[in-house]
């Protein structure tokens, strides 16, 4: 679907924009897509370094292959694709060369002690930072497979055909995946107090 004159053009006239040689049109690009793609690799891979250095390099690679990007296809199925690649590269190159960074250490809260007012608001506070921290441990402990179809479905809001076109399966095998991630995290927070 093409936009008005003087509309904005769509994502997908940009990436044709961007195949017929104006380098322009990317920056439209990633001015809608940081945030949503930055936000998906946090939740695959829990550190916001990462992510902001994973997503630009997305975006290099939505440059360096624009060619293969297929016209009328939707370019928010294949950002998230190329994200989810890429955030599965590096956890596969994590768990090869296993070390926490002072960075990716000091992302997570480091040792800091709270620093709120004492009392029953900052005792609240301190619970509701500790379910927080605990449905993101969890999430992050699903495997791939599952977390990638979870955040992806109910972080990014994609529907399951995207999802099924983004990781290059079928929407049944996408039901499947949550099914499977609601169960596992339901069992693992089943002891969480309420």
């Amino acid at each position: 679907m093409e936009s008005e004159p003087g509309a904005n053009p769509s994502d997908e006239e940009l990436m044709g924009q961007l195949q017929a040689g104006d380098d322009a049109a990317l920056a439209p690009l990633m001015q809608r897509w940081e945030l949503p793609v930055k936000r998906f690799i946090f939740r695959l891979v829990g550190s916001t370094t990462e992510a902001e250095d994973l997503a630009q390099e997305v975006f290099f690679r939505i440059y360096t292959k624009r060619s293969t990007y297929r016209p009328g296809a939707k370019f928010s199925t294949w950002c998230f694709s190329i994200a989810a690649n890429q955030a599965k590269n590096r956890l596969r190159w994590w768990k090869r060369r296993p070390t926490l960074s002072l960075s990716a250490w000091m992302d997570t809260g480091g040792d800091t002690e709270d620093q709120s007012a004492a009392g029953a608001q900052a005792s609240d506070e301190a619970v509701r930072h500790e379910r927080i921290a605990t449905v993101r441990a969890a999430v992050a402990a699903l495997p791939l497979d599952l977390r990638t179809a979870l955040v992806l479905f109910e972080y990014e809001q994609q529907s399951m055909g995207e999802i099924a076109a983004a990781l290059g399966c079928t929407p049944k095998a996408v039901e499947n995946r949550l099914y499977r991630a609601r169960q596992k995290l339901q069992q693992q927070l089943a002891s969480l107090p309420t």
